[in-house]
């Protein structure tokens, strides 16, 4: 185990000692199901109080680092990160920036549509049957006119992280499906008023037939049309907006 006790500045501590914990962890030099130092002793070697120990590791916990323990043998110990942890905290950093106005919508757009173009000539060389199937799920789901607005965006995140898993790459699938996640509230808030589900789902039905015929041209095709569909819709949602 080694964590570099530099000396700190006095502004943001907490920030500063959870950075070189993360550091440690990253590095490999702190192990997964390690044992972190007490807060006693992490206190002394920062020269802080336990407070903001307890500051930075709440910190570390909230981005799944680490996960406490209760009892003798307690204490904080270096998290097993699951992709599903990885591409949650995806989610939660991306939905923060674009809430916050620190990445406008059409960059966030551009980048989620982009990392799905660079996969499909991937999904369309090692697609699976289960694959295709699970993509056939969800435009079926998407043409049953009983199914409401927050069924339908659903559907549509699970139908693009069908087409993300079949490229075969855990790390492109974790960002591209992360990605759609982080984008849906906004873009529906932005379109499912104007959206016209039918057109949705065949330009879905479409990318599905043509990674079925493994045309990975065919299929970026299809989600062209779709981006450039979203973008006309937030356009003529904020044109209605004023």
């Amino acid at each position: 185990m080694s964590i570099e006790y530099q000396p700190l500045t006095r502004e943001g501590l907490g920030v500063q000692i959870a950075d070189a914990i993360r550091e440690a962890i990253v590095e490999g030099r702190l192990m997964v199901d390690e044992r972190l130092p007490g807060e006693t002793e992490l206190a002394e070697r920062f020269g802080v109080s336990r407070a903001t120990v307890r500051e930075a590791l709440k910190r570390l916990a909230a981005q799944n680092l680490i996960r406490t323990r209760r009892g003798p043998a307690g204490g904080a110990f270096v998290n097993r990160l699951s992709r599903d942890e990885a591409q949650e905290t995806i989610v939660t950093v991306s939905r923060l920036m674009i809430g916050m106005n620190e990445i406008d919508f059409e960059s966030a757009a551009e980048a989620r549509f982009a990392l799905e173009a660079a996969c499909l000539p991937l999904a369309a060389k090692r697609r699976e049957d289960e694959h295709l199937a699970a993509m056939r799920v969800e435009v079926a789901a998407q043409r049953d006119p009983e199914i409401d607005d927050e069924a339908f965006c659903a559907s549509d995140v699970r139908f693009h992280c069908a087409v993300a898993e079949a490229a075969g790459n855990p790390m492109l699938a974790m960002q591209i499906c992360g990605a759609v996640e982080a984008m849906q509230p906004l873009m529906n808030m932005l379109t499912y008023r104007l959206r016209d589900r039918k057109a949705v789902a065949a330009l879905h039905e479409g990318m599905a037939d043509a990674l079925e015929a493994r045309d990975a041209a065919a299929a970026r095709a299809r989600l062209d049309e779709l981006a450039a569909y979203a973008a006309t819709l937030a356009a003529a949602r904020r044109a209605r907006a004023g």
